[in-house]
């Protein structure tokens, strides 16, 4: 077929013949569609791609606009991070999950805080009680990070931390367990999460109003910029956004919404945006359906960059290049059949690996259970490094491109975002979309439509709503001992008795003066945390001079 005319003859007759057959699959729906409804044609071919304007979207990889990765040779130079999400009961016993997994091949750390950490509570607060070291590894002070990285180098690792509202406060504790180890902040590598937006909407672990919380964040920015330059300053979230039941789409839309608006932000508060711009960084999502997963990073990646460039006037092409960790999908696996999940999370980390993501967290295969046992957290980076190094996927950039399909679902999803964008931007913003309930009801309007058509059968959930068995009480599950919050306690107690009060009192007045004026908050901060003051005391004295969010709309 030499010409355009001929591919469409024959493409015709093609439909004509094949486009009218019956489903063989019953249990499918009755119209192929992605993961987000998106319809999936019988056929992708030359015409699905536009010539030269193909050429211009994808480029090449390492190049303008980065659809086909951030790197020019991707993994062929160097693998994306290893880093598997871990932290639960004690520092102590963190500690020991950490080493275990670097001695299995982690290449970089994460650190998993409960709840109350997450939150600006100490261990010993009442709305602490049952909550201590159950999701995540209890901080209250210096003395616990001291202990969380003990024995591990902090300028030979390089750590993500999942923290937001206090981010500061953990960014600081982390800065000054570096200095005892005698590593300067410079160097130092590593990422704070620190996206609060996200956090009214879909994740709830806020403490102080937009406004604050921003300022927050752009004082880390400067700080950084300057202080611990290698550091990224913040992990712009559309995780928590997918598991809160976003479509793809929307996922990566309300994302880079976010994104824009601290970038905004910085900008305003006085930084030049490739000061900041090259330190940005993003976590996504890998849900099931391989292609448009696959697609859906590409995507992200050229929108981004068009916006820093065209948008933002930023000139460092670092600040145009979207890098980004992912997560495999927690609200996916199953309690029934937990077996299935080591598929569900090889087919999710393929579709990171086949969409360019420079860090990847696997899911392991009990915990939609109980937090992951040894065992199941070494088959999940088993999973990673299996990838790595047997599936030949890791082997040439962007392996995918020139792929009708996935060309076609990159562009649809591009158009997506965009459409989404200007939404957003029409509604004043994504601070506004959020107070106006907007990307709330929209995401929650989507995992409404997802739940029902499980529920009819009409999305098979394997194990779930189709193919069961019967099954026993799980066995083998992780229990985090029910005595660790008075433990906590208890080592909280033995600090207070210890420390110098006097220092402590004078490093949190300064915070609050500090907070009440224009100057960055880092220093001060990071004064009070060397004093022994305890998370719960600086959150308590910048909710003094903030206020705590409470959201004005309701669903």
């Amino acid at each position: 077929m030499n010409s355009k005319e001929e591919l469409e003859s024959a493409l015709g007759a093609w439909k004509a013949k094949a486009g009218k057959a019956a489903c063989k699959y019953p249990e499918r729906k009755a119209a192929f569609v992605t993961g987000s409804d998106a319809p999936v044609e019988g056929l992708y071919s030359p015409l699905d791609l536009d010539g030269q304007a193909y050429l211009e979207q994808i480029g090449l990889p390492g190049e303008f606009p980065y659809t086909r990765g951030v790197q020019a040779t991707m993994y062929r130079g160097r693998l994306w991070t290893m880093r598997q999400y871990a932290g639960f009961g004690t520092a102590e016993e963190s500690n020991a999950r950490y080493k275990y997994l670097t001695a299995q091949g982690q290449t970089g750390l994460s650190v998993a805080f409960d709840l109350p950490t997450q939150i600006g509570y100490d261990s010993d607060h009442p709305l602490s009680a049952g909550e201590v070291g159950k999701v995540g590894v209890a901080i209250d002070s210096l003395a616990d990070m001291e202990t969380l990285f003990g024995g591990i180098p902090l300028d030979k690792v390089s750590t993500s931390m999942t923290i937001n509202a206090p981010a500061a406060v953990l960014l600081a504790m982390y800065i000054a367990v570096a200095e005892k180890q005698g590593v300067c902040a410079d160097k130092l590598d590593g990422t704070i999460q620190n996206d609060i937006l996200k956090e009214y909407v879909a994740r709830g672990t806020y403490i102080f109003p937009p406004a604050p919380s921003m300022r927050l964040i752009t004082d880390i920015f400067a700080y950084c910029s300057k202080e611990v330059p290698n550091w990224n300053t913040i992990s712009i979230s559309g995780y928590h956004i997918r598991e809160a039941g976003s479509t793809a789409i929307q996922e990566v839309a309300f994302t880079l919404a976010d994104g824009i608006a601290y970038v905004e932000a910085a900008i305003k508060a006085g930084l030049d945006v490739d000061e900041f711009g090259p330190r940005l960084s993003f976590f996504f999502n890998a849900h099931n359906d391989l292609f448009e997963e696959a697609a859906k990073f590409r995507a992200a990646r050229r929108v981004w960059a068009h916006i820093m460039k065209e948008r933002f006037g930023a000139k460092n092409p670092k600040s145009l290049m979207l890098r980004f960790h992912t997560q495999t999908a927690g609200s996916t696996l199953t309690a029934q059949q937990p077996e299935n999940n080591v598929v569900r999370v090889t087919i999710q980390a393929l579709a990171a690996v086949l969409g360019g993501t420079q860090s990847l967290h696997t899911n392991s295969r009990d915990e939609a259970l109980a937090l992951p046992t040894e065992d199941s957290v070494r088959i999940a980076l088993r999973t990673q490094q299996i990838l790595a190094y047997e599936s030949g996927v890791a082997e040439t950039p962007d392996p995918l491109a020139g792929s009708y399909y996935v060309e076609s679902l990159t562009n649809s999803i591009e158009e997506g975002v965009l459409a989404y964008l200007k939404r957003i931007e029409d509604l004043g913003g994504a601070v506004k979309a959020i107070e106006q309930g907007f990307i709330q009801q929209e995401i929650q309007d989507s995992a409404y439509a997802w739940q029902m058509e499980m529920e009819k059968s009409e999305r098979i959930v394997v194990g779930l709503n189709r193919f069961q068995v019967k099954e026993g009480s799980p066995k083998g599950l992780l229990r985090v001992d029910p005595s660790v919050g008075e433990r906590q306690k208890a080592k909280l107690a033995a600090l207070k008795a210890g420390r110098d009060a006097g220092a402590v009192m004078a490093s949190l007045e300064s915070l609050k003066k500090a907070a009440q004026g224009p100057d960055n908050l880092m220093p001060p901060i990071l004064a009070a945390v060397k004093a022994y003051s305890t998370l719960g005391e600086i959150c308590d004295v910048l909710r003094g001079v903030f206020g705590e969010y409470r959201p004005s709309v309701m669903f």
